[in-house]
Order: C-alpha cells, then structure tokens, then sequence
C-alpha cells in the first residue's frame, strides 16, 4: 500500500507510557471522548501486543521494527552500566527515513529509547524530549512561582519491608495537567504544528506523555468524574497465582495487603490519568482539524507497554507475561485507512515501524523477519486480519535478569519461562488468565506445537543465545531446537 497521493500523509503520533489496551475498550469505564472519536473514524486493534514489557526496550523496537535481542537494548538504560543495553548504531530508524524524503520532524515528551539522548542522530529535527533544555525552560516558564513539588488532595504510599524509600502509589493533585508533564509536552507540539501546516512540507509530529505510568497521578477535576466505590475490579484480582510461577507470588506481596477500596482508587487515579491524556490529545487532533489538515494526516494512538492495574494482585509490569500488560493500545486514523473498524488481527507495536515506511512511501529497511508492515490490514481489515494470527515477545528481567519468551497463535498463549516452568492458557476461554494448562497431560501436544513455534522465531530472528541451548543443564524446553531440522527433513 505505498503512498500514492502527490504528497505523503502527515503524521501525528500519540504515544503513552503504560497504557493497557483494555482501558480503551468500549466496554472500559475510562473516559476517553477524543481517542473514542479518533477510534470511530479509524481501526482499532484489540490484539495489538508490545514485543517487551519495558519501556526503553519497547520503545526501541518500535523505532527500528526489531526485537530487542537485535536491537541491543535489553532492559531501561538508567538502571545500567554505560556500556550495556546500547542501541545498535548500525540499526536505523523510521524517523530517519522520512528525513531523507523531505519530511519535517519533531520529538515531544518521553524518549527513553536509548542513552545519549541525541535525537537528531535519529531523524527528529526538532528535539523537545523531556531532558532538553527547550522543555526544561518551558516547564519552568509554565510553573512559574510554583514550587516544583504539587499537593495532594489524596495520596497513598507504598509501606512494608524496611530499607525501601517510600515512594508514591497513587495520588490527586490540585495542579491541573496544562501545567504538569503532558501540558508542557502538548503545549510544546502544538507550536511546532502551527509552523508545518503552515508549510508545504509532509511533517510527523511524535508526542510522547509519561503517563498513565504509576504512581498514578491524576488533577481533581479528572479525578472528580470518576465514583472509586463503582469501578468493578478484574476477576482476577484475588488471584492466588496458584500454578504459575513462584517470582509472581513473590513480586505479589507488595500489593498482598491493599484492600479492594484502595484497589479502587488507584484505578480511578490511572483512568483520570488517562482522561487528562485524551483531552491534551484533543487539543492537538482540534488543531490539525482547524488547520485543515486532518483528512491528510496519520493519527496514530500507541503506547510501549501495559499496565497490570491489580490484575492477579499486581501493579506495574515486569515478570509476568499478562494480557494486561502486554496487551496495548492501537488505533490508526487516516489517508487509506478504513473507517470505524475493530480488528482482531494480531499486530506488534514495533510492526508500526515497517507499516509507516509503506505508508509514507519511504524506502524500506532490509527485509528482516523480526517485523512486517500491516498497511494493507489498515486499507482493508476484513480481508486481511487473517493473516495475522501470531505474535511473539521477550523479556530478559530489568533488574534481576531472566528470560522469558511469549508466543500467541490464534486463541493460545504460551510463555516460555527459563526462570521456572512454563505457562499455557487459551485466551478465548480463559482471558483473565486464571488457569495454566501447561503441565497438564492433555495439552502436551498443544505446549510442545507452542514451543516449536518459539523456536522457529528464536531461529528466524537470529537469538542465537537461546537458539544454542544444547548444553546439557540448560536443557529445560518442553522440545529443542532440533525438533525443526526434523521438521525440514
């Protein structure tokens, strides 16, 4: 589906930080006027799935359509020594080519894609990341005499175990957004369009919030529209994750003795987040229709990873490999792209980096097997949302190291676990994940077809590390690798 207009499509790219995907669901109690409209005159994608559950990983995939073991980056790059987790320079960005083809290019907001935070070596002309000094002035312009530091109205601390600092879980602030993070990102977008739609020029304006990300902070005025005591909690939130893995239990102990009121609140808070995102979204989708440009201009609706939000007792993400948070947002409005579609094809946030270049018309990268472009899903999603039915993701454990490995295919899940035994679940008839299959007889034949595929994309995408599993103590797949030269036999 390569551009065929006289002049590429715009693109506005909304992205989030922690967003679940659920949470945009219309079935969802959270209130999102504006992502509701750009959904109703888009596609959205129920399946959409993050390749990490990481910020810097995530987002470094989405830039380059690599999975991190290709890319370098395997964890965030503030936890680490200078030189582990580096972004491979030899590896280009989409950004990058839509330089090259004469697009006009600005980065807003969270980066946290690699470490030098260089952003004009990536293709982003106009570089207002959070830790530049243009954003730094902006933010203290905006504040002005206000101390840095806003007040609560409500706020819950972590407590337990000694020798942790006592951080924020959730909180409401009286400080309104207009003039928190995700205002001074907005505000700062919003001059940068009102100079390129002046112009003749396509532009891609990236615009990348903290939030929801915890601890969950939300204005009053947000807050205020949302009744903790009616928000239903997840079936699975008493999970007793009996049968998976002991690191959840073990991680699930912060959160063991939060009771379902404060389970409650914290949501409100994320989902007031969330509201306070879609109005600053709003304003810069307002400004492309004043403008009259919107009709020419990709909107894309993205976020690097989910959010467990008290599913099986937790919040965050890191180790376990739940819908909730690998599950994300994704919705495409524009030039091409069919109108108020829900599809179910099974999409990864770092395909968007392969789908764009079609899209654009931009000379695409080397073929490599780790992404493909969906443009023609977007065009015609009836017709081709078969044709992606699999997903794949790793994780390699943040802090404490690990892998882990997930496979979709159709209604099935598999989690490859090298940390501990593994995990089985059919999604259509267990979405909330309750109940793992894997060590049960009747699904060998399912775990070990699942793992196989595993190995096939382990193979295909170059992992060479797990790939050369053949040392006798690491032999701890339900099938190895060999399985599929027997299979080309």
């Amino acid at each position: 589906m390569r551009a065929t207009m006289s002049k590429p499509p715009n693109i506005l790219f909304l992205m989030a930080d922690q967003m679940r995907g659920r949470a945009l669901r219309p079935e969802s109690p959270c209130l999102t006027p504006n992502i509701d409209r750009i959904a109703a005159q888009g596609v959205r994608f129920d399946c959409a799935y993050t390749p990490n559950a990481v910020c810097s990983p995530a987002r470094a995939s989405l830039m380059t359509g690599l999975l991190p073991h290709n890319h370098g980056v395997l964890t965030v790059t503030h936890t680490v020594d200078e030189d582990q987790c580096c972004l491979r320079t030899n590896k280009p960005h989409w950004a990058q080519r839509l330089s090259e083809k004469g697009y006009q290019t600005g980065y807003f907001g969270k980066w946290h894609v690699e470490r030098s935070e260089q952003l004009g070596d990536f293709g982003w002309q106009v570089d207002c990341n959070h830790h530049s000094e243009v954003f730094r002035q902006r933010e203290a312009s905006i504040l002005g005499d206000e101390p840095a530091k806003p007040e609560y109205s409500m706020a819950k601390y972590y407590e337990g175990r000694p020798g942790y600092r006592q951080s924020m879980f959730y909180g409401v602030t009286n400080r309104p957004p207009e003039k928190r993070s995700m205002g001074v990102t907005t505000s700062l977008a919003l001059e940068f369009l009102e100079d390129v739609t002046r112009e003749n020029h396509p532009w891609c304006c990236f615009v990348s919030v903290r939030e929801p990300h915890d601890p969950f902070i939300a204005g009053q005025e947000a807050f205020s529209r949302y009744d903790p005591a009616a928000i239903e909690l997840p079936p699975n939130v008493h999970d007793d994750l009996a049968g998976r893995p002991g690191i959840y239990r073990k991680s699930a102990r912060t959160w063991a003795n939060l009771t379902d009121k404060e389970h409650r609140e914290a949501a409100a808070c994320y989902y007031a987040s969330i509201t306070e995102i879609d109005e600053q979204w709003g304003r810069l989708v307002d400004a492309l229709e004043k403008a009259g440009v919107l009709e020419d201009t990709l909107v894309i609706i993205a976020a690097d990873h989910g959010e467990h939000l008290g599913a099986h007792g937790l919040y965050c993400k890191n180790y376990m490999a739940s819908e909730e948070v690998y599950n994300v947002p994704l919705i495409v409005r524009g030039p091409g792209v069919a109108r108020g579609v829900t599809s179910k094809a099974r999409v990864g946030s770092h395909e968007l980096c392969p789908t764009l270049l079609e899209l654009t018309g931009c000379e695409p990268f080397e073929q490599v097997p780790d992404s493909r472009s969906f443009a023609h899903v977007l065009a015609d999603p009836a017709a081709h949302h078969s044709e992606f039915t699999r997903g794949f993701a790793e994780y390699f454990g943040t802090r404490f190291t690990l892998t882990q490995r997930v496979v979709w295919d159709g209604p099935w899940k598999f989690v490859l676990n090298g940390f501990d035994f593994d995990e089985l679940y059919n999604l259509e008839e267990d979405p909330y994940e309750l109940t793992n299959l894997a060590a049960d007889p009747a699904y060998r034949e399912r775990v070990q077809s699942m793992m196989t595929l595993a190995w096939q994309r382990i193979r295909d995408t170059g992992d060479h590390a797990l790939l050369n599993t053949q040392y006798p103590a690491l032999r701890i797949a339900a099938v190895g690798p060999m399985l599929l030269d027997e299979e080309a036999s």
